[in-house]
């Protein structure tokens, strides 16, 4: 915490949030892209208006690890492994209404990666004592609660976890949120995070209802959030020794993502596999191959053309053959008859493909 409200800064980080004091480890390490987003239920008894969580998340009690559909826990571990991953997020939906899962899962994480693997843990509903000392027994790094109540926050600085809070900074609610601010110092709360109020398809019609529109043509934030996360900060800088972070919409997928997306690419990139600047894998296809000429045409532009096998390899699962770009692109001149593309693709679970560029 900050000793001397007179030599309070608020500082711009190199991913262009803010910081009053100090930002918190989960917030460092999510910057890097060093932290596997562990979601444990879609499930929450609250409504909020801005809950930005997708249809096919929301209510639905399914896991994720990243984006990869957890089945079992060798799902979680391969994940983390694939991306190098520093630590652990786990949310949801309320990760506490699936209490006794979050508690497997945070002992999973310490017991496979080390006590200094970073797990916070985002939570909606209020938790018991019971409930919080074990925990901080199974060694939870920070506990973030998305409230507007002090109370569970309290009960968890009470038995001595690092708890903190995360709210949208909403434009129209200073009073609001400065008044949850002091009380929130007073009982020496962590770390606050306000976030940017961000507009997605699940809350684009609660947003408008309200009366909140686009900061610009080319974001997805709220207008004039910043402007009121920006006022808060500069009036806790002066009445509080709070620790706040203010993260922008921009810096979860410019940078979080990002960097998330670069660790992962080139732990998984495989020979035929160029990873971009932005952590995704390009490489060249050929397209519209029936199963059972797959191999027969793969054999064949081996000898012809001397390509390693190691370069040119089948996808059973998308029907098609796979080499490095280049080799596409000559093949393409020669190979009249045969369809090629190029194809930049995330380095996730699911291989979501961005550009296909016939050739």
């Amino acid at each position: 915490m900050a000793t001397d409200r007179a030599d309070r800064r608020i500082i711009r980080t190199s991913a262009n949030s803010l910081v009053l004091g100090k930002m918190p480890q989960g917030c460092r390490l999510c910057i890097k892209g060093a932290k596997l987003v562990l979601f444990v239920t879609g499930l929450c008894r609250r409504r909020c208006f801005y809950c930005p969580l997708s249809e096919k998340r929301a209510g639905k009690d399914l896991a994720y690890a990243n984006e990869r559909p957890i089945k079992s826990t060798k799902d979680i571990l391969d994940e983390a492994r694939s991306m190098e991953a520093l630590g652990t997020g786990i949310t949801g939906g309320d990760p506490s209404l699936r209490f006794k899962r979050v508690l497997f899962y945070l002992r999973l994480m310490k017991e496979k990666f080390g006590r200094n693997h970073h797990v916070h843990m985002y939570c909606c509903g209020e938790l018991s004592r019971s409930q919080l000392l074990q925990l901080k027994r199974e060694g939870l790094d920070e506990i973030r609660f998305h409230t507007w109540s002090v109370k569970p926050v309290k009960l968890a600085l009470d038995v001595c976890l690092c708890a903190g809070v995360e709210i949208p900074a909403i434009p129209g609610e200073y009073r609001k949120i400065t008044s949850l601010l002091a009380e929130l110092d007073k009982i020496k709360c962590k770390f606050v995070n306000l976030n940017e109020l961000e507009f997605s398809d699940t809350n684009l019609d609660q947003l408008k209802k309200k009366g909140f529109t686009l900061k610009s043509s080319t974001s997805m934030a709220a207008k004039g959030s910043e402007e009121v996360a920006i006022r808060v900060l500069k009036w806790a800088a002066k009445n509080t020794k709070l620790n706040i972070h203010y993260c922008p919409s921009a810096l979860k997928d410019s940078v979080q993502l990002r960097n998330r997306l670069k660790r992962k690419a080139k732990n998984i990139a495989r020979p035929h596999e160029v990873v971009t600047p932005d952590g995704l894998l390009v490489k060249g296809v050929i397209l519209n191959l029936p199963d059972d000429r797959l191999v027969s045409v793969r054999s064949r532009l081996m000898r012809d053309y001397r390509i390693p096998a190691e370069l040119i390899v089948i996808d059973h699962h998308k029907k098609r053959i796979e080499m490095p770009w280049y080799v596409a692109e000559k093949l393409a001149k020669m190979e009249k008859n045969l369809t090629f593309a190029l194809v930049e693709a995330y380095p996730t679970y699911d291989g979501l493909e961005t550009t296909l560029i016939p050739l």
